[in-house]
């Protein structure tokens, strides 16, 4: 099934259409969404099924974006920003006190007791860009007694995430000290985790009520949210992992039992919504229109391009080749590239931004093309690196736009 706006557009993605069929037909997944937009002309292809045994897949299936949450949280945490509630450089503290007077590892493989004081507090910026001491430490399989700790506090790297209220995901993380002093390295993951906790305390809500109320509602986001309620369930995709042992695809994640299906303990700001193509795109549009979409204006193109620049150091992504590689880097809940990926790119101010989802999910938006595209399967990724239909999607979507 196929819609679009515009011709032009289709038959340039005719490639990419034929690619990504050849994964649903392999068997490699039952089914995805891909959707490409430019300057304006939306193209959508729904391929396949919704599970292996399940009903076409169509365009307004849900997916669990997963990661691809990261840069929605930190757009809410930009908006208190702009109202003056928060500040990028202010301490913490204030909202998150499980967090004062942290104390630091002395080294890597030190034992868990043997630490320095921070050399300052952690701040809102430190939590944007992941530097603020926790997060992954991309060894495996573990061998620090820092990552025995962290597994045995319930935040173990991995498909399964924390599932606490929010005040006991704060008293275990500050159970644990940091990893590294604030501002020091990029650590995946846990400073989005901690930032819906900041978000939902400073604002006076939840964090889903935020995210609903300023974001998702003002931009005709209508099937975004932590969870699927049941009249919306023949849309959801079913997500499928590889069996290490058989080596074949099961079932990780049921649309009606599983673990999206009724409204979370936790709702995560690193990993826990769901949306659709639609959906995100006008999240992503929004962005790429400098905060704007229609009528609504979310951020001031200023928070915008704070977000989608660069803002970490080469010392900050230290052992994180892992997730970023040599071309990209990160602003703010998301990743930047840069370097020789976008040889156009002025000083300082870098091309494509976005994420990926763990669960199988990918969106990038590119200012120079206004392109953006966005890929939604449930086939859960073996390893950090990106998988094959990936890179595919992006090799051949950008071999049929050109420049």
């Amino acid at each position: 099934m196929s819609m679009t706006s515009a011709d032009g557009l289709s038959k340039a993605l005719n490639g990419v259409r034929e690619i990504m069929t050849g994964y649903v037909e392999s068997g490699d997944m039952p089914g995805l969404v891909t959707l490409v937009s430019r300057r304006g002309e939306i193209h959508v292809d729904a391929i396949g099924r919704l599970a292996f045994d399940g009903p076409p897949m169509t365009r307004d299936s849900i997916f669990r974006i997963t990661s691809m949450t990261k840069p929605v949280t930190a757009t809410a945490a930009m908006i208190l920003v702009e109202q003056g509630k928060l500040r990028l450089d202010d301490p913490v503290d204030r909202w998150l006190p499980e967090l004062a007077n942290r104390k630091v590892l002395l080294a890597i493989d030190a034992l868990i007791h043997q630490t320095v004081p921070a050399r300052r507090a952690i701040t809102l910026r430190d939590l944007l860009t992941f530097r603020c001491g926790y997060g992954m430490i991309p060894v495996f399989p573990d061998r620090y007694p820092i990552q025995k700790a962290i597994a045995e506090a319930g935040f173990a790297p991995g498909p399964v995430f924390p599932s606490f209220p929010p005040d006991e995901l704060m008293r275990r993380y500050g159970s644990l000290p940091l990893i590294y002093q604030p501002g020091e390295r990029w650590l995946y993951n846990s400073g989005t985790e901690i930032l819906g906790v900041l978000i939902a305390r400073v604002a006076g809500v939840t964090f889903g009520e935020f995210l609903r109320d300023r974001i998702f509602a003002p931009l005709g986001m209508k099937d975004t949210a932590f969870y699927v309620p049941a009249d919306k369930q023949h849309r959801f995709a079913t997500c499928y992992a590889r069996d290490p042992a058989t080596q074949k695809l099961k079932v990780f994640d049921f649309p009606v039992t599983g673990k999206f299906s009724s409204p979370p303990v936790f709702e995560n700001g690193s990993a826990g919504l769901v949306s659709t193509a639609d959906d995100f795109n006008a999240f992503a549009q929004m962005l790429l229109n400098g905060g704007d979409l229609g009528n609504e204006r979310i951020l001031s193109p200023t928070s915008v391009e704070q977000m989608t620049t660069d803002q970490i150091s080469s010392e900050n992504k230290q052992e994180s080749q892992l997730f970023l590689g040599d071309v990209r880097s990160w602003g703010f809940g998301m990743s930047v590239f840069k370097g020789r990926d976008d040889p156009d790119a002025k000083p300082g101010r870098f091309g494509r931004f976005g994420w990926d989802g763990g669960y199988g999910t990918s969106w990038y938006s590119d200012p120079g093309k206004q392109l953006t595209g966005i890929l939604l399967t449930q086939r859960m990724m073996d390893s950090p690196q990106p998988p094959r239909v990936f890179t595919d999607f992006w090799t051949s979507l950008n071999q049929a736009i050109g420049d």
